[in-house]
């Protein structure tokens, strides 16, 4: 029996696969098989990057510095974010601070808008997640991550919330499934305004729930909580750093945030790191305050190593370009893989972050208290006989791609091929 309490992304009591080492984009496994990853949005330059592993070996052969003390690395690490992923961002971007998780930024983030707004309420979009600590819990509203307990004999049990949460309708930017006469974000936000009008932040990301958006969605939501006196945050966690084919998603609209939150990539996989970005306008409003707000091993030496080194690393080796290019590949071979599989309802995404949506029961009504296997879950298993990891969004009808970014054209073939396999076994169940 292992001592560990340990977390997953499927229903039921059943261990997750065990991985015991991996190189590049591929995950090795204790019985020996060697499987693309194919679902880590932590892992942008995949596993043992030499770049990565080096700047790890430089950094461990530092002092303990926490957060309280003056640290050349960490000062290095703004400079490089800015002079590299915000360059053209001049205008509005103010300062960072690195701290450890995407959940825990997203909640430094919204805490410090209900400091400067003196308000408690918050919004977000139908389906989010932000993470599970702190306000990020609040602000989490798809059903089955909440915090708490899931009993598998059925029924859950919730922590209170923590703040009072208001919820904008969500677009659906699918390439497959997409509602025939999709509405503009102006006609289904028109009473968001008023939605906003007591919050202190509006948060947003750009791709949980299988939710992707062009930039009139990010405009309108900035527009609203601009006129509402909310804050609007780009939760970037999961795009921020490459994964977009840009280096942030809201870089597809006009708008600009008043906060970013960063996490999963900006380490390269090598560390755990996340960050608070602030606008100009911020850090002028935090003149002569002191931000009560401390973690000890937030910008520890070997986060802020891990950061510099793959902002290089990125730059250096145009990432970024790669990825635009495997968009177009995975966009083409996604709908041509909906159009042969009758099992699959939609598929959506941009750059290196994909979601396939399944036929089955309505998301809103999955709470994960139950030993039953969803059929999402059912589909990446078998996907594991042609040789890739398909990842689940803990939903019952929920798959996503997500590689990493140095993913080869022949080896992001063999990823859709193993979801082509997978889904066999959905297109059986749904007859």
């Amino acid at each position: 029996m292992s001592r560990l309490l340990r977390t997953g992304l499927n229903a039921g009591e059943a261990a997750p696969m065990a991985v015991v080492g991996g190189e590049g984009v591929y995950f090795h496994l204790s019985d020996g098989r060697k499987l693309i990853d194919g679902s880590n949005t932590g892992g942008g330059l995949g596993h043992r990057h030499p770049a990565m592993v080096e700047a790890i070996r430089r950094a461990a052969d530092t002092p303990v510095v926490n957060e309280g003390w003056t640290w050349v690395g960490r000062e290095q690490a703004a400079d490089d974010l800015m002079a590299t992923a915000f360059k053209g961002e001049e205008d509005w971007v103010g300062a960072v601070r690195f701290c450890i998780s995407g959940s825990e930024a997203n909640d430094m983030a919204l805490s410090l808008c209900q400091a400067l707004t003196q308000r408690a309420a918050l919004a977000t979009r139908e389906r989010a997640y932000h993470g599970i600590t702190g306000l990020s819990r609040s602000m989490t509203v798809q059903p089955q991550w909440h915090g708490g307990l899931a009993v598998h004999s059925g029924g859950s049990k919730l922590p209170a919330p923590m703040a009072p949460v208001r919820i904008l309708p969500a677009p659906d930017g699918a390439i497959y499934g997409a509602p025939v006469n999709n509405t503009s974000p102006g006609e289904y936000l028109a009473d968001a305004t008023d939605l906003l009008s007591d919050t202190a932040a509006t948060i947003i990301d750009y791709t949980q729930g299988g939710i992707y958006y062009d930039g009139a969605y990010q405009d309108e939501v900035a527009r609203c909580a601009r006129q509402a006196g909310s804050y609007w945050i780009a939760d970037e966690v999961v795009t921020g750093a490459g994964r977009a084919g840009r280096w942030f998603a809201f870089q597809g609209a006009q708008s600009r945030p008043d906060i970013v939150t960063l996490g999963k990539s900006l380490g390269g996989g090598a560390a755990a790191v996340a960050a608070v970005v602030v606008s100009k306008d911020i850090v002028e409003r935090l003149k002569g305050s002191s931000w009560q707000n401390y973690g000890t091993l937030r910008g520890h030496p070997i986060s802020m190593a891990a950061v510099s080194a793959y902002l290089k690393v990125v730059s250096d080796d145009k990432i970024l370009e790669h990825v635009q290019n495997l968009e177009k590949l995975f966009a083409r071979r996604l709908l041509a893989i909906a159009q042969k599989h009758p099992s699959v309802q939609r598929v959506a995404g941009h750059g290196l972050h994909w979601t396939v949506e399944l036929h089955g029961p309505d998301w809103r009504s999955w709470h994960a208290d139950t030993t039953e296997v969803p059929i999402a879950s059912r589909v990446a298993e078998r996907a594991l006989e042609a040789g890739a990891v398909i990842g689940t969004s803990g939903e019952q009808t929920s798959l996503f791609l997500a590689p990493p970014l140095v993913i080869s054209e022949r080896e992001a073939v063999l990823l859709l091929d193993a979801l082509d396999h997978g889904l066999d076994i959905a297109d059986k169940e749904h007859g």
